[in-house]
C-alpha cells in the first residue's frame, strides 16, 4: 500500500506491507536511529515519536495508519536554527541522561506534553508531570533528574 506522510518537515510516499510496524519503517527504512526499539510491546516508551501532536508508541502503530499524518522523531526535534529544543537543553542541564536508552522516548513524551500544556496555558505540577511520563521506563536515573527536568520546560 503507498502511504504519504511527514516525518521531520519532509513529504514522504512509500510503498509498505499493511503489516509493517512504524519503528521498522523509521529505522530500517528510513535510517532514523533515534527511535529505540525496547520492549516491542508498548510497555517502555523508547520508541516514542510525536504523530499530529501526540506522542505513541511507535512499536504498536502500523505504518500504514501513518498515511496523511506528521510525525516528528527525535532526529526532527531541532530549533529552526539547528540549536537543541527547550526539552533537550533542560534534559542536559538537569543531568537526566545516563545510558541514553530511553531518552529519545523520554524526550518526545515531554515535547508533546509540554507543547500541550502551553497551548492549554497550563502549568504542571510535579504530580502531574509524573503522571505524564507513565508509560516510559528508565533503569538508570531513577526518574528524579527526568522530572526535574521536565518542570523546567514547563515553567512559564
Amino acid at each position: 500500500m503507498e502511504i504519504t506522510f511527514k516525518i521531520n518537515g519532509k513529504t514522504i510516499t512509500h510503498n509498505v506491507k499493511s503489516s509493517l510496524l512504524l519503528i521498522d519503517l523509521i529505522r530500517d527504512i528510513m535510517k532514523l536511529k533515534g527511535t529505540k526499539p525496547g520492549c516491542l510491546e508498548g510497555e517502555c516508551g523508547a520508541c516514542s515519536v510525536i504523530i499530529d501532536g501526540k506522542a505513541i508508541n511507535s512499536c504498536m502503530y502500523l505504518a500504514i495508519n501513518a498515511h496523511g499524518k506528521e510525525i516528528i522523531t527525535i532526529e526532527g526535534l531541532r530549533n529552526k536554527d539547528n540549536t537543541l529544543d527547550d526539552v533537550q537543553e533542560k534534559m542536559l542541564e538537569h543531568g537526566a541522561v545516563q545510558c541514553g536508552f530511553c531518552t529519545s522516548g523520554m524526550v518526545m513524551t515531554t515535547k508533546a506534553y509540554s507543547d500541550k500544556c502551553k497551548s492549554e496555558g497550563l502549568v504542571p505540577d510535579r504530580e502531574q508531570v509524573k503522571k505524564s511520563l507513565e508509560g516510559n521506563l528508565c533503569r538508570c536515573t531513577g526518574y528524579i533528574k527526568i522530572i526535574d527536568a521536565v518542570v523546567a520546560v514547563n515553567k512559564n
